[in-house]
């Protein structure tokens, strides 16, 4: 690799700056991955994370003797954040509750969440003003802006929250099964 860098010497920061973008998007998936609880998707990303991190730090303490080499560091860094939201955007990992408070008939809500397959429940609460319906459902990630616009859709007025969820087991999930007539009936009866 150093006569390769000897030849092309321009070839070194772009070396470090596609390094620094790589092992930066590799950290924010492990740390996601940690933060949902993923034992063994995390230790294999922080493995190849640390791995290209050693591999290109040693280049620039080996050869890196210029600002330019020490600005794509930087700048791979900050790229590597850009990439590594924009991955997990793509990726969507995980699951969200989605809380809602409206003063309509929350009956209504759940029938049209329900030919989406997104399972809902709703209770009764008290507000400030006057009693509200609230409506809670867990979707996947890729399923959430499908959700909130049936929601939105409902009713403008709404009142929603969005919370990660770590853990999940049962229930209706719009990624694992459909939600039939059947099924429905088949809970109600419980």
């Amino acid at each position: 690799m150093l006569a390769i860098l000897e030849t092309y010497p321009w070839l070194l920061p772009v070396i470090i700056f596609v390094g620094r973008i790589c092992d930066v998007t590799l950290g924010t998936l492990r740390i996601i991955f940690v933060s949902k609880g993923e034992r063994y998707k995390a230790p294999i990303v922080g493995f190849f994370e640390v791995f290209i991190w050693v591999v290109v730090i040693s280049q620039i303490f080996s050869n890196a003797n210029d600002l330019v080499a020490y600005l794509s560091y930087a700048a791979g860094y900050a790229a590597g954040n850009y990439v590594g939201i924009l991955v997990e955007n793509k990726i969507a990992f995980g699951y969200q509750l989605i809380r809602v408070y409206t003063r309509k008939d929350a009956r209504e809500l759940i029938k049209l969440l329900n030919k989406k397959s997104i399972g809902a429940t709703f209770v009764v609460g008290e507000g400030a003003v006057s009693s509200v319906n609230i409506i809670e459902t867990v979707v996947d990630r890729k399923s959430m802006n499908d959700a909130l616009s049936v929601i939105t859709g409902f009713d403008n007025d709404v009142f929603y929250l969005v919370e990660d969820i770590r853990y999940k087991k049962k229930g209706i999930f719009t990624s694992e099964n459909k939600i039939s007539r059947f099924n429905l009936l088949k809970e109600t009866k419980k």
